[in-house]
């Protein structure tokens, strides 16, 4: 029961200090025009008239019934507590809201005109790449070809090379063959040289021969 009334006690004395809000706001409730006075109470000077959705920054709360505040333009002055609420008023609520759904609908607009742009980019990407597909495939059959090309020197080389050795062998033959075909030659006319020799030795024989032979032959006839 003691700590109860204690308690109780010390929230009347909070309630009794003035409050000190800061960076809190609240806004002037819905169809008024109030006044901001240079202090608390109808006899002090109107500093301004503030309008309905007026924002107020809140620097001191009493509990006489007013609150001390700061507009956007750093005035500071004095107004009545009730004529205070701690939300915009319903109009500039609906004005907020439609000036959100409005930058809302451009920024849409704005990402269908960029997605219409990225659309039409990547259709021109996606032609690039398959035009560079193309090259690549061109330029990978070219440099086959062209490695094909370098490769034909050494096959060349190596066929040369191979067809001078062929050519060695053959002229190597070819110069046994002529050497045979000179010694054939050499026999065929010493063959030739030795028969017409005994031709021209059986010749002179049969002409030595035949002579006499015909002279005895002359000489039995004539001793008949």
């Amino acid at each position: 029961m003691r700590h109860r009334q204690s308690l109780l006690i010390a929230l009347s004395l909070i309630c009794l200090l003035p409050l000190q809000a800061y960076a809190a706001s609240k806004y002037v409730s819905d169809h008024l025009v109030i006044t901001m006075r240079s202090g608390q109470g109808n006899q002090f000077e109107i500093i301004k008239t503030l309008v309905s959705g007026t924002k107020l920054e809140i620097l001191e709360e009493t509990d006489t019934g007013y609150t001390m505040v700061r507009l956007e333009d750093g005035t500071e002055g004095w107004v009545r507590t009730q004529y205070l609420a701690d939300e915009p008023i319903a109009a500039d609520k609906l004005t907020r809201a439609e000036a959100r759904l409005a930058k809302t609908k451009e920024e849409n607009k704005l990402l269908r005109t960029e997605l219409g742009s990225l659309k039409k980019s990547k259709g021109k990407l996606d032609a690039e790449h398959s035009k560079l597909q193309s090259e690549h495939k061109t330029a990978s059959q070219e440099l086959t070809h062209l490695n094909e090309v370098a490769a034909r020197p050494k096959q060349l080389e190596s066929e040369n090379k191979q067809l001078r050795q062929d050519y060695e062998e053959i002229s190597t033959k070819l110069a046994v063959i002529n050497q045979e075909n000179q010694v054939l030659k050499d026999r065929s006319q010493r063959h030739w040289f030795i028969t017409g020799a005994g031709v021209l030795i059986i010749g002179m024989i049969i002409g030595l021969v035949i002579p006499k032979f015909r002279f005895q032959k002359k000489d039995g006839w004539g001793s008949y």
